[in-house]
């Protein structure tokens, strides 16, 4: 017997929502993806079709869900056009109100809803981590952006469902998201540091990202903003050596700043992206309990690259 009946993942068909789903399949009776394409059926995993903004079908699925994960938002790796701006937030915003409308008038909603945020919320950090209780917010587009999405979550009245805002920092994995493009630089000998290569970077394992949220799902006790990065943070020359070591590049040639904002024009995205410190700390999962499994960048590359392409 599973020791769930059913986990929701809403905007659940990207890469995170992946990776969770593929953990939870086993764990879970069904796992049902609110997305606005329809997948086939795999397994006990289900699409769900809505649009994110408006009451539909979609809804009965949230009845006697254990978790509910929110993974909603358009992706920020983009020039912050206004355009972009207003997507970024509204992405974000409207479907984060959307579920607290549905969940508020359930009979019986989510024990628990996961809203994934941004470790991003916290200031450019050289000097010491920050943390859920003494973590100072930024300033900027993208702690503006933070800010606003938390407060939505939150401001929702669900007295039947644990609300959790799970700050995530930058997600390590094979087959999509910032890895396979660090992996793709030092492949091509431009694997150094970049900018002065003293930035932190708040990173976490995919596999812990799962973990952490079971962890979290099985104890009724805990609720509120939740960072979720490994205990150790790494400054990006030491990512990019730890990458060349596992990988067997012997050098990786450096990107200075100038030439990552030529760069980031070129591709269109922001070099905020690249270049701010976020050096966080978990430490509400640590004082819980929660062990991480990769607690070192050298540890959670020399997984990755063990993963068959």
């Amino acid at each position: 017997m599973k020791p769930y009946k059913k986990i929701v993942l809403a905007g659940g068909n990207g890469y995170l929502g992946t990776v969770l789903a593929k953990y939870y399949r086993n764990l879970a009776d069904e796992v049902i993806i609110l997305a606005r394409k329809q997948k086939p059926v795999n397994g006990n995993v289900h699409t769900a079709l809505w649009d994110g903004e408006n009451e539909a079908g979609w809804t009965v699925h949230l009845a006697g869900a254990d978790m509910l994960i929110n993974l909603c938002g358009k992706n920020v790796n983009c020039r912050y056009t206004e355009k972009n701006k207003r997507e970024i937030i509204r992405s974000r915003v409207v479907p984060t109100e959307l579920l607290g409308r549905v969940i508020h008038k359930m009979v019986n909603p989510p024990k628990v809803w996961i809203n994934v945020t941004s470790a991003t919320i916290y200031r450019h950090a050289e000097d010491h981590p920050q943390d859920e209780e003494t973590g100072e917010i930024g300033y900027g587009f993208s702690i503006d952006v933070c800010n606003i999405w938390e407060s939505t979550f939150f401001k929702t009245d669900t007295p039947h469902t644990r609300k959790i805002a799970l700050r995530m920092g930058i997600v390590l994995g094979r087959s999509d998201s910032v890895f396979p493009r660090l992996l793709n630089l030092v492949r091509f000998g431009l694997g150094g540091k970049q900018g002065d290569g003293q930035q932190y970077m708040a990173w976490v394992h995919e596999h812990d990202v799962a973990r952490s949220t079971q962890w979290l799902l099985d104890h009724p006790e805990l609720k509120g903003v939740f960072n979720c990065t490994a205990p150790e943070g790494a400054k990006n020359t030491d990512m990019m050596h730890a990458i060349r070591k596992a990988y067997g590049a012997p050098f990786g040639l450096p990107a200075p700043q100038w030439l990552l904002e030529v760069g980031a024009i070129v591709i269109g995205t922001e070099t905020e992206l690249i270049l701010k410190s976020r050096w966080v700390m978990p430490k509400r999962l640590l004082d819980s309990g929660f062990k991480f499994q990769y607690e070192k960048a050298e540890y959670a590359v020399h997984d990755i690259l063990s993963v068959r392409e």
